[in-house]
């Protein structure tokens, strides 16, 4: 059986509930941390150094205001953790589904949406996963800020599809999102770089192993928690 992943926007041909008028959103603007209906993404202190593929990420309202899960029990508004954003993709409200009520629900995973709770605007959305996270605990392996994207992306049904977990949120980001500027490309992968000539110059080849070996376990746990063992990455 053939499957498309959710970030897979070509041809999905779903029907999509929506009010009757999206009023136009403010443009992105970095310089005063305003990214309305974007994904946007920091790299982590430390882990980011070994892992460039991992960091934070957090989801805007349609006013540019960043919410975050970042601890437990903590949803940030309008103060993302770990510095400023280094990466963002603006997403299209027209792709969610905002079902008015159960009778105008005609979205092609109605069933599924309902499921996981349903929204009708995104901000609505976003408010609502806010509250479920509150009182969650973060663990960075199995509860973490990309279940709290996830979580809201199903809520809203993005692109047609309720299966949004922590590895297509990485994924999207890392394949669509777009840099602020040269200098966040640089506080990004510059320790990485640090760590990688120190580290080899230190131990040597081992430590490129290891470091790569670090690297693929983690990609394994993520992607046998997001696709097969599912129950040992729900929050």
């Amino acid at each position: 059986m053939e499957h498309s992943l959710p970030f897979d926007v070509e041809n999905k041909g779903e029907t999509i509930d929506e009010p009757d008028e999206l009023w136009p959103l403010d443009e992105v603007d970095p310089k005063r941390a305003k990214f309305p209906c974007c994904l946007v993404w920091t790299p982590l202190p430390v882990v980011s150094w070994l892992a460039p593929f991992i960091g934070h990420v957090g989801i805007c309202r349609e006013d540019g205001i960043i919410i975050d899960f970042s601890g437990s029990n903590l949803v940030n508004v309008n103060e993302f953790a770990f510095g400023p954003v280094a990466r963002y993709l603006q997403l299209d409200r027209a792709k969610c589904c905002f079902p008015q009520n159960l009778l105008s629900h005609s979205c092609n995973n109605r069933h599924f949406h309902s499921e996981h709770g349903t929204a009708i605007s995104w901000d609505d959305a976003l408010h609502l996963s806010s509250r479920y996270f509150e009182s969650k605990s973060y663990n960075l392996f199995t509860c973490n800020c990309h279940s709290f994207i996830a979580n809201c992306l199903n809520r809203l049904c993005y692109n047609g599809s309720t299966n949004w977990n922590m590895v297509t949120i990485a994924v999207l980001v890392l394949l669509k999102g777009q840099w602020v500027d040269a200098k966040s490309v640089l506080r990004s992968f510059l320790p990485l770089l640090l760590v990688l000539c120190l580290g080899i110059y230190v131990a040597g080849l081992p430590f490129l192993v290891a470091l790569i070996s670090f690297s693929l376990l983690l990609i394994a746990w993520f992607l046998l928690g997001s696709f097969i063992f599912k129950k040992l990455l729900e929050c």
